[in-house]
């Protein structure tokens, strides 16, 4: 059964990140990019939401073990095929560019980028865990909560403090299709991971839920 859960994150995934290289490199007439991305987020974890969870992002795995909502001996294969989707729409992405983007430098600062970078990734994992593994979890605004969130996030600091990503797997595809720096992606990534371990426990601490801190 679990691959099928490895499958369906390596879908959305893909779909996440093919549709951030779409809006950005390939023109996207028309379309608001923000809403585009948080739309793209919210169809798939909508549609693959009842068999992986559908987070998409080894943030939101991370603080979904955290709040053992995520078997720990899961989060590697998570990873792992978040992080395979995500390559293989940068490579077709890149195709069709034909890699046009070509940031020179870093462009943001480290210190707003963190900020920023931390500030949305931990609303992104506090709202996963607060509408879909909640005891209020029977709803159907989950998906549209989540996207609105990743929205709200790029619409606020994306371009402005950072690039906007809140998903270690996009902040590597940024760098694959060229439009981050490498120095500003594994910033990006470092401040992901801290707002999901934050996002989890305050989860913890809001639900009274024992804290295990062997992670």
């Amino acid at each position: 059964m679990s691959y099928k859960k490895y499958l369906v994150e390596f879908i959305g995934t893909f779909y996440l990140v093919f549709t951030i290289g779409a809006v950005l490199l390939l023109g996207g007439d028309g379309v608001i990019n923000a809403i585009a991305i948080g739309f793209a987020l919210m169809v798939m974890v909508y549609s693959g939401g009842y068999i992986s969870g559908g987070h998409y992002n080894p943030a939101v795995s991370l603080a979904a073990v955290i709040r053992n909502s995520l078997p720990r001996e899961e989060f590697i294969p998570y990873v792992i095929s978040q992080t395979l989707g995500g390559t293989t729409a940068c490579l077709m992405i890149n195709h069709f560019s034909g890699h046009l983007a070509n940031y020179e430098g870093c462009a943001f600062n480290i210190f707003p980028m963190i900020v920023g970078e931390f500030l949305f990734t931990f609303a992104l994992c506090y709202v996963v865990l607060m509408t879909t593994t909640s005891k209020a979890k029977e709803n159907s605004y989950y998906g549209f909560a989540i996207g609105a969130t990743v929205s709200t996030g790029i619409f606020t600091v994306g371009s402005i403090l950072c690039h906007g990503a809140f998903n270690p797997a996009v902040a590597v595809s940024l760098g694959m299709m060229h439009l981050a720096c490498w120095q500003s992606v594994f910033v990006t990534i470092g401040a992901n991971l801290l707002g999901a371990i934050c996002a989890g426990f305050i989860f913890k601490y809001l639900n009274k839920i024992k804290i295990d801190t062997n992670y």
